[in-house]
Parts: structure tokens; C-alpha cells; sequence
């Protein structure tokens, strides 16, 4: 049998939690300090020390996760490590459920419905009680099934969900509750659980049955938990119901990088583990094996102001290294030059672009990025979000321009044709027909007042004399009722048109920009799976969310202002802040090397097409401010004058004053 030396291979903190066998445990993992090397070697160290492996429960949130750690084990020890019971929670859950259905009532060969089936069976019910017939906007089947579930993860009421989600739909609550009700009773009938279900039918299993939960508990002598900052409420409490007989239960995570609650998550589980299991026994891990000591101090700092936490302090063997660096861009795009300049100039001092990383709050932030970096030829990934130019929105609003410059553009047609209530494919097909018939034509028009609008302002936009933001802009009033129609997260979406507005006015006509949209979009500089060559690697844009667990050498984080992070949606309650504390915690660690922190001056996103409203001056991030931070640990850069845009006409008089002396030359050259 192989020996392991455990001393060896792992520091004191780690140490301690792998050789902590009985009793319950909460394993602190600051960012970056080892967690999956403290999972790994404790299976093994538990296989060792003759524990029979399906002894031991595993649940992780992801089945690869699961897999991986259990392959490392087996590799580190033996392949006794690979009969370890590893898996997600809904796997867990399955299996159990499967053995003792018939102390539900239900069929032990039930059928699991994924998010799609889910979502039909949610639209049956909402077809059969007739709520697709209301004279006003009823919530579709994504959103009301997104609705109920995140009221079973969450144990809220349907009514508080909505609240804090789709405030628009407030009026629909008993229906959308009736609908609830008849899919719980459809899926019984049929044998069919949702993921959802089970979690709640587990959940029962445990507190109905103790006699079957204690057989559970039997068998499962040790369990671990990883990302426990990351479990809801029905998680943590299958967890400690599986531990309450034997108490060998050990959790691991970090309370600093709880970001997950509009999933359902909840910070108070790791919070309030010590309070469950009395006598818990917490170990931390501080040592960090990602980062340079500048940047952990600046991250030590931002989390030490949080509300509620763990004490931690991170550190690290790399003392030297760059200061994070703050720069205050005079506006959005300049913030997008100085990104895609200082990417360029890190590739050639030999960093691979898969190893820098853009982040973000929200996935519009990066709107006007994507478009630099496409027209550098910078190729990008981007993770969390729509990519700009694919989103269907964005799509909608450029047919406009499109057909405004092309008439006889059939695909653009269709599109902004099918927008409109009340036409179909078919009448989309007569209307296309009757465009070269005026007679034919202004009968359907006479039909549908949408429609004749839409001829209207078609008829009065001149692409000739009128910018491509004048156009889009007149679109985009007439473009927001259908909006609202098509997409239960129309509010959500609304920043990106104001995007695609300001990237609009960087044009002076409508044929370049449709130009550059067509032949340059963002999505097209993604790189293909199966690519190998490290010079055609991506690089990485990403939401903060997106970015949890991975690291790069630098990593720019954009949009570092009042409103943007903490986002104003998240002001209303100190819970709320404390979590965007946590998200640029989190996005912080994520930088080995170097770390950037950007600030448009000038805030030309809060000029919204919807309000009215005008350009602002922004304010830094309170998570930068706070206690001095900015001056005690950032430095900080101006960019100012240097991305002055040159007026036109000193730009021709540049070329004029060299293309003389250039084509002499050539002249020249070629005569030799």
C-alpha cells in the first residue's frame, strides 16, 4: 500500500484539515489557498487511515468536480479512492430517491424533466387554465418557471420573488401561484420530477422517515462538502439532516466569495454552520499560492470592511510584485482603448492572451469593448451574458437600419415584420409581397396600426443626410413596446440598446457602421473549439460570476464606479451591498500578476433613450474608497488628453501632408 506523506505535501492549515477526521468542520478557504488539494488528500488520507470509501459522501456541484477530485485521490493513493460517493447534490438525491419512492408515493422509476420539458409543462398548465388569453402581458413560460423555482430554492413565497424580480408581473401573483399549484399536481400524476423536486422530496424523506434517515446516515460515515457558501437553503439542510446522528460532517468554503444568491444561494449557511453543529471546529487556510502580496493586501483590506465574516488574512511567498493600478478613463470607450493597448503591448512582452482577463459587473459593460477589440482583430471569448452583436434585442434594432438602407433586405424584412403583434410568417410573406404594390400594400397597413407606424418612420428616415445614431435613436422609441412584449427581462436588456446607441455615434454614416456590424462583429473574433495554436487563444471577457475559481496573469476590472459596482439595483438593503463587496472580492483574487481598475469620468450610459436622462460624472466604487483604500494600496493613473479624438479634417490633413512624398516614392520604385 502507498504511504503518503502528508506533512510533506501540504502547509500546516491544510494539514490540520485533512488529518481533522470526527466531529464537525468548517474549512475557511481564503481565494486561492489550496481547497480542492485539501478535499483530494483528506479522501485519501480517510481511505488510508481504513475507512471503506462508501463510507464516504462527496457532494460538490458540479459532477466533474466530483470526478476530478476523486481521480487526483486515487492517483495520490490508490484506485480504492475511486469508490468513493461522489456527486452533485440532484445526483445524490436521484439515487436515494429511486431506492425509497414508496415512502413518497411516488414511482421508482420516475421520470426527470430538464429545463426545457420543465418549462412546457409549466406552459401546458398555463395554456389549460386559459391565462394565455389575458388582455394584458402574462409572464411567459421561462419566467414563470424561474419564478417558482428560485421560491423552492430560496423557501420564499411567490409573491416575494417576484417582488424583488419581476416587479412587472406583481398583478399576475394568484395566477402564477394557480399555475404552480396545477404543475405540482400534473407531475405527480405523470411520474415526473423536476430538479427541483429532488431537493424537496429528499428534504421530506429525511424529516418524515427517520428511521430511513438514519440508515442514510449509517452508511455515509464522513461527509464533505464543497462550496458550501454556495448551497441554498434546502441543501444545507439535506446536509446537516444526512450529519445529525454522527456529526462527522465537514464543509468547505469561503464565506468572502458567497456571490450567488440570485441563484438561490445563501450566505447565512456558512454563516451559521458554527450555530447548527455546536462545538464546530473551524480551520482557515491563508496561505495563497495565486497572487502577489500588493494584491492580496488591497484584497485583504476590501474584505476586512465587510459587515459579517470569518477573519482571514491572506498571504503569500510572493512579496515582490506590481501595486493594483487604478486609471480614470475620460469616458467608455477610452476606457476600451486603454485595454486593447495595454493587451497588445502585454502580448508582446510574451503573455498569452488566454491568460488576461476583462471583467465585469453586468454583461452590457463590455458592449463597447467587444467592439474595439473586434476592430483590432483581438480574438475573445466571452463567458456570462449575451456577446453584443448576437443578442436578439441588438438584432431586432440593427433590421430597422438595415431595411432603411436596403429595401430590398428580405431577411431584415421578416425580422422586424414577425416583431409586431398579430403577424405571422404568412402575413409577414403578403407584406413583402405588397411593398412594390402600393394598392395591396396600404390595405394591410389600414389593418395594423404597429405596422403603419413602423411605414411611417420608415418613410421619413433619410440615410443619406441622417447619422446612424439620429436613425437608431427614432427605432429605438418606436422599438421599446415591442420590447416589453417580447421579453419578460425587457429591463434587463434595455442597457444594451443604449449601448449600441453610443457605439452608433462613433459613425458618421449608416453604411459603415452597417459595414463594421456585418463584417466585423464582435462574435466572429471568437476563436474555434479545436484550435490549438497558442497565438489563436482567446482572450478572456467575463462577468464576475462567470470568472468564480479561475485565475489569470492580468485581469482588468471595468466599470470600478458608484452604480455599475455596487450596481444600483443593489442598494436597497445592507445584504445586498455586502454581496457586491464579496463579487469585487472575488474578482480581485482572480489576478496573479497584475491588476487593473478601470473608471469611465464620464458616465454617457446613464443618457438613456428611455428616460431622457444626460451624461454624468462618476464616482469611485465605495469598495475602493473605504477606509482609504485607493491611496493606501492602488496607484492611481490619469489618462488625460491622450485619447482626444483628432477632428476629421486634421486627420485628412495628416494623410495630405504625407501621401505627396509617399506616392513619389512609389512612383519611383516602380520605375526602377
Amino acid at each position: 500500500m502507498q504511504k503518503i506523506d502528508y506533512s510533506k505535501e501540504l502547509n500546516p492549515a491544510q494539514l490540520q484539515a485533512v488529518e481533522s477526521v470526527n466531529g464537525p468542520h468548517l474549512v475557511i478557504a481564503g481565494a486561492g489557498s489550496g481547497k480542492t488539494r485539501v478535499l483530494v488528500h483528506r479522501v485519501a488520507y480517510l481511505v488510508e487511515q481504513g475507512t471503506r470509501p462508501e463510507q464516504i459522501l462527496l457532494l460538490t456541484f458540479t459532477r466533474r468536480a466530483a470526478e476530478e477530485m476523486l481521480r487526483r485521490a486515487s492517483t495520490l493513493l490508490d484506485q480504492r479512492c475511486k469508490n468513493v460517493s461522489g456527486g452533485t447534490f440532484h445526483s445524490f438525491a436521484n439515487m436515494i430517491l429511486r431506492k425509497y419512492a414508496k415512502f413518497l408515493e411516488i414511482s421508482n422509476n420516475f421520470t426527470i424533466l430538464d429545463q426545457s420539458d420543465a418549462e412546457d409543462a409549466v406552459n401546458l398548465m398555463r395554456a389549460q387554465l386559459g391565462f394565455h388569453k389575458s388582455e394584458k402581458r402574462f409572464p411567459r413560460k421561462h419566467a414563470i418557471l424561474e419564478v417558482i423555482s428560485k421560491s423552492v430554492n430560496k423557501s420564499e413565497d411567490i409573491e416575494d420573488v417576484l417582488y424583488e424580480e419581476y416587479p412587472q408581473f406583481m398583478e399576475f401573483t394568484k395566477e402564477i401561484k394557480k399555475i404552480r399549484d396545477e404543475y405540482v399536481k400534473y407531475k405527480l400524476q405523470k411520474s415526473l420530477l423536476d430538479y427541483d423536486d429532488l431537493l424537496v422530496f429528499l428534504k421530506n424523506l429525511l424529516t418524515k422517515h427517520e428511521d430511513i434517515r438514519l440508515n442514510i446516515s449509517a452508511k455515509y460515515k464522513y461527509i464533505m462538502v464543497d462550496e458550501y457558501q454556495d448551497t441554498n437553503k434546502l441543501q444545507a439542510h439535506i446536509a446537516c439532516l444526512l450529519a445529525a446522528d454522527h456529526g462527522n460532517i465537514m464543509v468547505v468554503g469561503d464565506d468572502a466569495q458567497s456571490i450567488y444568491s440570485f441563484r438561490g444561494a445563501n450566505f447565512r449557511n456558512i454563516i451559521d454552520f458554527p450555530k447548527i453543529f455546536k462545538g464546530t471546529k473551524i480551520i482557515t487556510l491563508e496561505e495563497n499560492y495565486r497572487s502577489t502580496q500588493p494584491i492580496l493586501n488591497l484584497t485583504n483590506a476590501v474584505i476586512a470592511q465587510a459587515k459579517e465574516k470569518f477573519e482571514k488574512n491572506l498571504y503569500t511567498k510572493k512579496k515582490e510584485g506590481n501595486s493594483p493600478i487604478f486609471i480614470d478613463c475620460p469616458d467608455e470607450n477610452s476606457q476600451s482603448v486603454f485595454i486593447a493597448d495595454k493587451i497588445l503591448q502585454l502580448r508582446e512582452e510574451g503573455i498569452s492572451l488566454s491568460d488576461i482577463a476583462v471583467l465585469f459587473r453586468s454583461g452590457w459593460h463590455s458592449n463597447d469593448l467587444e467592439v474595439e477589440l473586434a476592430s483590432r482583430n483581438i480574438p475573445f471569448a466571452k463567458y456570462g451574458g449575451n456577446k453584443f452583436v448576437e443578442a436578439a434585442h441588438i438584432k431586432d434594432v440593427v433590421s430597422y437600419l438595415r431595411i432603411a438602407y436596403n429595401s430590398q433586405d428580405q431577411v431584415s424584412w421578416l425580422r422586424a415584420l414577425l416583431l409586431i403583434p398579430k403577424i405571422g410568417p404568412k402575413t409577414a410573406a403578403k407584406i413583402m409581397e405588397a411593398i412594390l404594390d402600393p394598392a395591396k400594400l396600404g390595405g394591410l397597413l389600414d389593418k395594423n396600426e404597429e405596422l403603419k407606424n413602423m411605414f411611417e418612420l420608415l418613410k421619413n428616415v433619410d440615410c443619406q443626410a441622417d447619422s446612424p445614431s439620429k436613425i437608431i435613436e427614432q427605432f429605438l422609441k418606436f422599438y421599446q413596446p415591442l420590447l416589453k412584449n417580447k421579453y419578460d427581462d425587457f429591463n434587463k436588456r434595455l442597457a444594451d440598446l443604449d449601448s449600441l446607441l453610443r457605439i452608433a455615434e462613433r459613425y458618421k454614416t449608416v453604411e459603415q457602421f452597417l459595414v463594421d456590424i456585418a463584417l466585423e462583429p464582435p462574435e466572429r473574433m471568437i476563436v474555434e473549439p479545436g484550435r490549438k495554436d497558442k497565438d489563436d487563444q482567446p482572450l478572456a471577457l467575463s462577468t464576475i460570476h462567470s470568472a468564480k475559481g479561475l485565475e489569470w496573469h492580468t485581469v482588468f476590472l471595468i466599470y470600478v464606479a458608484e452604480g455599475h459596482l455596487p450596481s444600483y439595483l443593489s442598494l436597497e438593503t445592507e445584504d445586498q451591498i455586502e454581496e457586491e463587496r464579496r463579487l469585487f472580492y472575488v474578482a480581485s483574487t482572480r489576478a496573479k500578476i497584475n491588476l487593473f481598475f478601470l473608471k469611465p469620468h464620464v458616465d454617457r450610459s446613464a443618457r438613456s433613450f428611455v428616460d431622457g436622462g444626460g451624461s454624468v460624472f462618476t464616482q469611485v466604487s465605495r469598495f475602493l474608497e473605504e477606509g482609504g483604500l485607493l491611496k493606501k494600496f492602488v496607484e492611481v493613473q490619469g489618462l488625460g488628453d491622450e485619447f482626444e479624438e483628432l477632428e476629421l479634417e486634421d486627420i485628412i490633413g495628416e494623410k495630405r501632408n504625407t501621401n505627396k512624398e509617399f506616392f513619389e516614392n512609389l512612383e519611383e520604385y516602380f520605375r526602377d
